[in-house]
């Protein structure tokens, strides 16, 4: 339980995706300070921001009906597996699926295995999505902005994000 709130299970977000998309702001400026909230991992595991204090964190909004994600995603995959075990770098992907089952089965149904949390509205209002997706932010160890992209990801720019480790 995120923070005191009834349990997410069966919850469907509200707002369609095109109005919560035309609210959502522009990426984060290089340098600029990037807080992240605690939330729930898919597995059930809780994330502490404490637990990214002095580490690089990647951030990886995703949605299981999004081309451009589906093209991205085996990539954040492989980078998760090849450096997963460093303790210098956590990875959490951020699914905006309609349902919080629509984004484990994604997952499990692709054999996806890197940390990943479902938005939930106070995630959202605590850390809210810039607009598109998918949204990759790598936040360095002094907790600001080292990278952001929006859009499809190629092997080699996935690749390139552990220059930041």
């Amino acid at each position: 339980m995120l923070g005191g709130t009834a349990p997410r299970v069966g919850w469907t977000q509200s707002a369609s995706s095109a109005e919560a998309e035309a609210k959502a702001g522009p990426l984060p400026v290089i340098g600029q300070p990037w807080s992240v909230p605690p939330m729930t991992r898919l597995e059930g595991v809780a994330f502490e921001p404490a637990q990214a204090d002095g580490r690089v964190l990647v951030l990886y909004w995703w949605a299981s009906t999004c081309p451009f994600c589906a093209v991205t995603t085996p990539h954040i995959e492989r980078l998760w597996r090849t450096h997963g075990a460093r303790g210098d770098w956590l990875l959490l992907g951020l699914s905006i699926d309609r349902t919080e089952e629509a984004a484990r089965r994604y997952l499990a149904q692709r054999g996806y295995t890197f940390p990943s949390a479902w938005v939930t509205p106070q995630v959202q209002r605590a850390m809210p999505k810039p607009k598109g997706l998918p949204i990759t932010l790598v936040r360095g160890r002094d907790g600001r902005i080292a990278m952001a992209e929006r859009g499809q990801l190629f092997p080699e720019d996935v690749e390139a994000i552990a220059r930041f480790f």
